[in-house]
């Protein structure tokens, strides 16, 4: 059973409804799931998930949240070198910049991705949540 770390930040509550609908994917496969704030997990913690699942959403010109999700997503940048993770977030403008340029940044970084990063365009509909739960079923491995 894998061990699953969900890191997300949300501010008008879209990113959280991806971020849940990936959890309960995870858990009906049988993966050990954790949800986690920017505040509340930190490089030290890289080491004890199988998976790392980042959640952010798009802001102002493409990209992710400044206070409390990029100094995070910034130090464990640092611990990405062949770990696997997947990237996912909310958008309400713009064509996804922000997650191409995320996954170029991991990809540096050497982290192993295991899905194209997972974009809603505003709050999911539902082929959205379940894709989320798709992408969540196929951490649980």
């Amino acid at each position: 059973m894998s061990k699953i770390a969900i890191v997300y930040w949300s501010g008008t509550g879209n990113t959280q409804m991806m971020a849940e609908a990936i959890q309960k994917g995870a858990k009906e496969k049988g993966g050990a799931v954790f949800l986690f704030s920017p505040m509340e997990f930190s490089s030290a913690k890289m080491g004890e998930y199988d998976v790392v699942a980042f959640g952010c959403p798009a802001m102002g010109a493409e990209v992710l949240e400044e206070v409390e999700f990029e100094p995070m997503f910034e130090e464990c940048k640092l611990k990405l070198a062949g770990k696997k993770i997947v990237l996912f977030g909310s958008f309400g403008w713009g064509d996804g910049q922000w997650m191409r340029d995320w996954e170029d940044t991991c990809r540096e970084a050497g982290a192993h991705l295991l899905a194209d990063g997972l974009m809603c365009n505003g709050a999911p509909d539902a082929d959205g949540i379940n894709a989320c739960e798709s992408l969540g079923k196929a951490l649980a491995f």
